[in-house]
């Protein structure tokens, strides 16, 4: 089936981490038109960083978008001009002032491809450690927290982790440890 195509499309609004834009498409198969809404907003990152005592190092942080308080995983926008491994280390050390080396690539995903165009990068941060004091931005106040990997599963299962990029991170990191003998993980 091939894309829509577009016949034109307008700027809505731009609020400095996203931008909305108005789209006006067609359909290939039946020529019917239709206005949609797209968010465009910077790539994503998100880390795991699991210790070498296989704990995984959480951020407990403030999202206005729910009005909670949540546990999660590092992670965040990816800088213009910055690639994506790039962003995950800053990332890491900005939340948690942690280091890991090296970082593998657990896979990337489409947020919500029906009104998103961004999509975020997923990596493993095997034997993460401590370096620094973390020094999130001006407008995160976080705590770090060590959960055992073995724990996230059911920390996901009874909603206490619902944040839907770390759920998905989780995932594809289950999915990189059933391909792997258990000699073979790198923690």
């Amino acid at each position: 089936m091939p894309p829509w195509e577009t016949i034109e499309e307008a700027p809505e609004g731009d609020y400095s981490v996203f931008s909305v834009r108005r789209q006006r498409v067609r359909s290939p198969t039946s020529g019917q038109t239709a206005d949609f809404h797209v968010i465009d907003a910077p790539d994503w990152v998100n880390v795991v960083p699991v210790t070498s005592g296989g704990e995984v190092v959480c951020v407990r942080q403030y999202r206005p978008g729910t009005d909670e308080v949540t546990l999660e995983i590092p992670g965040g926008m990816i800088d213009a001009g910055e690639r994506p491994v790039e962003a995950a280390r800053r990332e890491l050390l900005e939340e948690t002032g942690c280091t890991a080396d090296p970082l593998v690539s657990l896979g990337v995903v489409d947020p919500n491809p029906a009104i998103q165009s961004n999509c975020c990068h997923t990596f493993l941060a095997p034997r993460a450690v401590r370096e620094q004091p973390a020094a999130p931005d001006d407008t995160e106040e976080l705590t770090v927290e060590h959960v055992p990997l073995a724990d996230t599963g059911a920390l996901v299962r009874d909603g206490r982790i619902r944040h839907a990029l770390v759920v998905v991170a989780f995932h594809l990191l289950e999915q990189y440890v059933e391909t792997r003998p258990a000699d073979a993980l790198p923690w």
